[in-house]
């Protein structure tokens, strides 16, 4: 593997840089797999080269800390899940919604997969995991909530759909 200065490679939120001239556009060989479960393609060996795409020859990597989550990753698996229900998750509807009846609970699930009002104060963070609307005259809440696969601890990595279930719980504001 590259070389780490303060070996932080096999890190979360590690990210290899060529040694030469610093850019992350770098690749290294290695064969993918396709994971028919979580329909993702899936790292499946790797070999020894490495490659810098901008000094367009080999280099060695030099693993650093990403000083940001890649909130940007986050934001479109949180999207998809919600807008499609694609990738690996649960969709929670709250007792007192349910109540409402599913006819309002179809329409609630329609305005949550179609919502796109967000701003500072409902996503600071930028990755699209709550959302306040109304409907019918009813203040609706939605979060999206990140959890390890088992469903016992928080993801690890909520970027990395393979450590992550996502739970969209979808609620009257009221109870919140």
């Amino acid at each position: 593997m590259g070389v780490s200065e303060d070996d932080v490679a096999g890190d979360i939120g590690a990210v290899p840089r060529c040694a030469s001239c610093g850019s992350q556009r770098v690749v290294r060989d290695a064969w993918a797999a396709w994971n028919p479960d979580t329909g993702l393609w899936e790292l499946s060996a790797v070999f020894d080269r490495e490659f810098c795409q901008a000094c367009e020859g080999e280099t060695t990597f030099v693993w650093a800390r990403q000083s940001e989550p890649p909130r940007g990753a986050i934001r479109e698996l949180n999207d998809r899940f919600r807008t499609s229900g694609q990738g690996n998750g649960s969709v929670v509807i709250t007792r007192a919604l349910a109540a409402k009846g599913e006819a309002f609970v179809t329409e609630v699930l329609a305005a949550v997969r179609s919502f796109s009002a967000f701003s500072e104060d409902c996503d600071p963070w930028g990755e699209h995991d709550f959302g306040a609307l109304e409907v019918a005259g009813e203040k609706i809440f939605w979060k999206i909530d990140y959890y390890d696969p088992s469903l016992s601890f928080g993801s690890e990595n909520p970027a990395n759909e393979a450590l992550t279930h996502r739970v969209l719980t979808i609620m009257l504001a009221s109870e919140y």
